[in-house]
């Protein structure tokens, strides 16, 4: 069992926190917002009132925030996990954030003797509660041998016991491509099932028979069967909403500069999410692109 901390206790993070306890494991954690981490203080996690302490207090501390301006607030300054960060410390990243933003993060904790990998999920809280998360890694590979058994604890099936993915990418940054890569696919596929569903709704086909017979076809990948249902009924909480999407959208097209890979299908799928945005629909979960393009086509949901 290890001595661990977290550092943001959200949606996903506060899940992640509660597996690493139903582990066994000794988990200190910090979050903005106390009230929101006070079901896990509950069932034993111990309360810092700075990530500083939980780095202090921790022998491995895991972070998830919601994007990089969050990750160097909670990293920086007297109170800041670095300030708590020494040899032989651990800092794993699960933030979804830019690459130069991660890098340079890592330079930092180098410097107090510790070490940082990246380490973002590809799933959503229903994934992560089916034990089917996927995680990319990145950083020295001596560190990522240290917390691998750590990181299928968060990706095991909670009744077989068997672990879903987690792999090993390379040097530090490039996990995070990685999952930029993959989240931009994911609005890109969300768009082009819409687009399928209006085509067949116009077209005299009921929605609901639509939805199913392309969640059942060819073009069913995972994240079709299980968000497609969502342009029939979106979920009472967004799992992954508008906002967050189009921030991870919007790394991946400066990405796409960056190293001259033009990405023509993710550019129309950011429209569509601006779109989205603009008829105030922000805090939906991103399937609701299919209601922007709706009201395009002259189709009510």
């Amino acid at each position: 069992m290890a001595n661990l901390g977290f550092v943001g206790l959200g949606v996903m993070g506060g899940l992640m926190a509660q597996r690493l306890l139903e582990k066994g494991h000794s988990v200190t954690g910090y979050n903005r917002t106390r009230a929101k981490a006070q079901p896990l203080i509950d069932k034993g996690l111990k309360w810092s009132d700075t990530p500083r302490g939980v780095a202090a207090a921790a022998d491995i501390t895991f972070a998830s925030m919601a994007n990089s301006a969050a990750l160097t607030a909670v990293t920086e300054g007297p109170d800041g996990l670095l300030a708590g960060l020494g040899r032989g410390k651990l800092f794993v990243d699960m933030s979804t954030i830019s690459v130069a933003t991660s890098r340079g993060i890592a330079a930092k904790v180098r410097e107090k003797g510790a070490d940082m990998m990246d380490a973002p999920v590809s799933g959503t809280v229903a994934t992560l509660k089916q034990g089917k998360l996927s995680l990319m890694v990145a950083g020295k590979r001596e560190s990522f041998e240290r917390i691998k058994a750590l990181l299928e604890d968060f990706s095991d099936h909670p009744v077989t016991g068997q672990g879903h993915k987690v792999t090993y990418v390379g040097e530090n940054g490039l996990a995070l491509v990685m999952k930029i890569a993959t989240n931009s696919n994911l609005a890109v596929q969300m768009l082009a099932f819409s687009e399928a569903v209006l085509l067949a709704e116009k077209s005299g086909i009921a929605r609901q028979t639509a939805v199913d017979v392309l969640t059942h076809s060819a073009i069913a990948s995972p994240m079709v069967q299980y968000r497609g249902p969502f342009v029939l009924k979106l979920p009472e909480t967004a799992w992954f909403d508008v906002n967050m999407m189009q921030k991870d959208m919007l790394l991946a097209l400066e990405l796409g500069r960056q190293v001259d890979v033009p990405l023509p299908a993710a550019a129309a799928a950011n429209e569509m999410l601006t779109s989205a945005r603009a008829i105030g629909l922000v805090h939906e979960d991103f399937a609701v692109m299919f209601d922007a393009l709706a009201k395009m086509s002259g189709v009510k949901r």
